[in-house]
């Protein structure tokens, strides 16, 4: 299916227009994000929890210590969600009431399942991938050790919503003759001039940094 299936918790009550339920559209979103917050209850009380993630196909990875409170609770299968945002703009308005920003977002929920052996391993992979393409194949894989020493979680992308805020300010028609500036100021997360490590035996600048870096400066 293209698009999500609208349910009461992905249901975008205000500024429905802003909302998208595309398939392509959430993932692409997802896949911009650098990483996610976790929301789930404990104890009856809310807990939120930022960690990185990655996305492959239908599925989204999480992985963390087998001993924190969030991978422990959450592979025994409790409701969760997950949402990002990329913020890309401040949006200033005449008057305070009417500044937002500009925004893109994702809201999931769903429940998570532990995985084991090869899909484990992918999960690490894709993870890793999803922070800085080509970096499993350059960096040492985990060993035996570390790998039982790491949860992975799997999470259906089942029910999921994107909402989106562009365009200018939207100022009240009497505020268009203030003395007051309005506009929108763009935001953008860059990548700097890498620092290598001043470990001894220093190596040259890996080609995927090198690509990352490239792939800032254009944009």
């Amino acid at each position: 299916m293209d698009r999500f299936a609208e349910t009461e918790r992905t249901a975008i009550k205000r500024a429905s227009h802003k909302g998208s339920f595309e398939r392509d559209v959430v993932y692409e979103i997802l896949d911009e994000a650098l990483y996610c917050h976790v929301g789930f209850v404990h104890d009856g009380s809310p807990v939120v929890v930022p960690t990185t993630h990655g996305r492959d196909g239908d599925l989204l990875y999480l992985h963390g210590s087998p001993g924190s409170r969030m991978f422990r609770i959450l592979r025994t299968g409790v409701e969760l969600s997950v949402s990002v945002t990329l913020l890309d703009g401040l949006v200033l308005a005449r008057s305070l009431y009417n500044s937002s920003m500009h925004y893109r977002s994702v809201a999931i929920f769903g429940t998570a399942r532990q995985t084991e052996g090869s899909e484990k391993l992918h999960g690490l992979e894709v993870i890793s991938n999803h922070t800085l393409p080509g970096r499993w194949d350059h960096a040492r894989r985990p060993s035996e050790k570390e790998l039982r020493a790491t949860t992975v979680l799997a999470i259906p992308i089942e029910e999921a919503s994107a909402k989106i805020s562009t365009g200018p300010p939207d100022d009240e028609e009497e505020d268009y003759s203030l003395d007051v500036w309005a506009g929108v100021v763009p935001l953008r997360l860059t990548a700097g001039p890498p620092i290598p490590d001043p470990a001894p035996d220093a190596i040259e600048l890996p080609d995927h940094v090198r690509a990352l870096l490239k792939r800032h400066r254009s944009d």
